[in-house]
């Protein structure tokens, strides 16, 4: 670990250097890249700093300590020196160790979130309206952009899927924990006996895909249009505008990803969503594929990650939110659908830090 310590102190010495010559002023492509580069590295290189004057300031009063003999006063204040720096150097090095782990490669993306109502009819499409809207006012909390790529609307204000893009800073960082099953305990507005019904939607979050990154053959896309309808079906315009897009790989016999994309009144604006859910589709497979050939490490991760997993049940009886992966119980149900999801986020990324560090001191 020192020696790569001192490769990224090497090396941020360098970016700083690159980043006063004239030259690199000249071209913004390589100024903004090394700015960029040095920018990810200072925490590191602070930490270490930081560590490392705290480890010597530790060291000297050891040795204070254990050389000539000191006068009463002066000892205490030299122990109590020791013990004030000892946890510090802990949490530091602990910092330090946090920082030095592998970064998810897509932490700092935008990504694509699919919504799904599952077991439960109309309960559960209302829940799916109820939980794009949490994720809505969390991403605007954030200062996130969200934009709906899809959505199929019921005629009881719910929604049978919504597909949407959400744009920002490390959003993939701080919502990939959200993936999987969402249960909710409630009475239903249509529950004439008061009975407590428990109904199930899926979340995916998937990072969302750079043109560069997968490679779709158009000879392996069928593209269908068609008229856009509402709920109930009633028209919603005169020309064929929406777009179903059908990606069916010739190397991939048992591969076949349908995107649908209608909001739109442009078959030009669909046809463009849809691609772009699908390559984050196609890219989130791929990922997944190269995953699952890596099982061991994985365990270290939060759950398995499946999506047919239990993550989270919301019951709102008990105005309860529990999060089954780290038994975490929050009594705010009403605030965490309000979006505020920082203390459910905090502690799944939390979870996952502890478990990968575990995993490099095993």
């Amino acid at each position: 670990m020192f020696e790569k310590l001192q490769s990224i102190v090497t090396r941020y010495e360098e970016l700083t250097r690159l980043l006063s010559d004239p030259a690199v002023f000249s071209d913004p492509e390589m100024l903004r890249n090394y700015a960029k580069e040095q920018a990810e590295l200072r925490p590191i290189v602070t930490t270490y700093e930081a560590s490392d004057k705290t480890r010597r300031e530790l060291q000297e009063n050891q040795e204070l300590l254990q050389g000539e003999a000191l006068d009463h006063e002066f000892a205490t204040l030299v122990r109590e020196e020791i013990d004030s720096l000892t946890p510090r150097l802990e949490t530091l090095e602990q910092e330090l160790l946090r920082l030095l782990l592998p970064r998810d490669p897509h932490d700092a993306r935008s990504v694509i979130m699919e919504i799904r109502a599952g077991t439960g009819g109309d309960e559960a499409a209302l829940f799916a309206a109820d939980l794009f809207r949490m994720y809505t006012r969390y991403a605007e909390a954030q200062r996130w952009r969200v934009e709906v790529l899809s959505s199929s609307p019921t005629e009881t204000g719910g929604f049978k899927e919504v597909i949407a893009l959400i744009e920002g800073k490390d959003v993939y960082s701080k919502l990939k924990f959200e993936s999987g099953t969402h249960r909710v305990q409630r009475v239903p507005v249509t529950e004439a006996q008061g009975r407590i019904h428990t109904s199930a939607v899926t979340v995916a979050i998937l990072p969302e895909a750079e043109d560069v990154e997968v490679d779709i053959d158009p000879a392996d896309l069928r593209i269908d249009v068609f008229r856009s309808s509402g709920p109930g079906g009633q028209s919603v315009n005169t020309t064929d505008s929406a777009v179903r897009i059908t990606y069916e790989p010739k190397d991939r016999k048992n591969l076949r990803i349908i995107v649908t994309c209608q909001d739109e009144k442009s078959q030009h604006k669909n046809r463009a969503k849809a691609m772009q859910v699908l390559r984050a589709r196609v890219l989130d497979l791929l990922e997944s594929e190269r995953q699952a050939q890596l099982t061991e490490q994985r365990r270290a991760q939060i759950g398995s990650g499946d999506r047919s997993e239990r993550i989270r049940t919301y019951n709102f009886p008990q105005s309860r939110v529990t999060d089954h992966r780290i038994n975490l119980t929050l009594y705010k149900l009403e605030r965490v659908l309000e979006g505020d999801l920082d203390e459910v986020i905090e502690a799944l990324s939390l979870a996952d830090q502890t478990a990968k560090l575990q995993a490099v001191a095993g």
